[in-house]
């Protein structure tokens, strides 16, 4: 049966908080917050990532962005470098420091959601992975099954709402 928006909504809604709210008592410990943990994680491929990329995946404005790596600059977490490619940007790295502290913090969450396998792993975890990603490019815009996601219409007027 399919479930109405609002019901699918108040699940994600749902889920996402509890899941965050699971992942921060877990960080809590190492007096980190989940948006520096999505920051610590993303530069752990040790490519160096510039700003508009860690805003996008720790869900922050930029002012906030800035603020957090000027934080985890001071605690000598993270590093920032010109990007050679192109000398207007500014990448940022993990510090030998940095990438011991989300070794720990990745070995804790992880050890954390063990529980959580029967949902997350093998065949129902990549389903609900797929599921997700889906939904997600979808009202990002994205076309699936051959249908546009938001339209731009829909989209002005959501923005503007929002204001």
């Amino acid at each position: 049966m399919a479930r109405r928006p609002e019901e699918l909504l108040h699940l994600l809604t749902r889920a996402e908080r509890l899941s965050v709210r699971r992942v921060q008592l877990v960080l809590d410990e190492f007096d980190c917050s989940v948006e520096a943990w999505r920051v610590l994680d993303l530069l752990s491929d040790g490519e160096g990532h510039n700003m508009t990329a860690l805003a996008d995946h720790a869900f922050l404005p930029a002012p906030s962005l800035t603020k957090l790596i000027d934080q985890l600059v001071d605690q000598n977490l993270v590093f920032r470098r010109v990007d050679p490619a192109d000398r207007r940007r500014v990448l940022a790295h993990l510090t030998p420091r940095g990438v011991e502290r989300h070794r720990l913090l990745a070995r804790e969450v992880r050890a954390d959601w063990a529980e959580l396998e029967p949902v997350t792993a093998g065949e129902d975890g990549q389903r609900l992975a797929l599921l997700l990603d889906r939904l997600a490019r979808t009202l990002e815009g994205g076309a699936v099954d051959g249908r546009a996601g938001v339209s731009a219409g829909r989209a002005e007027r959501a923005a503007g709402r929002s204001r």
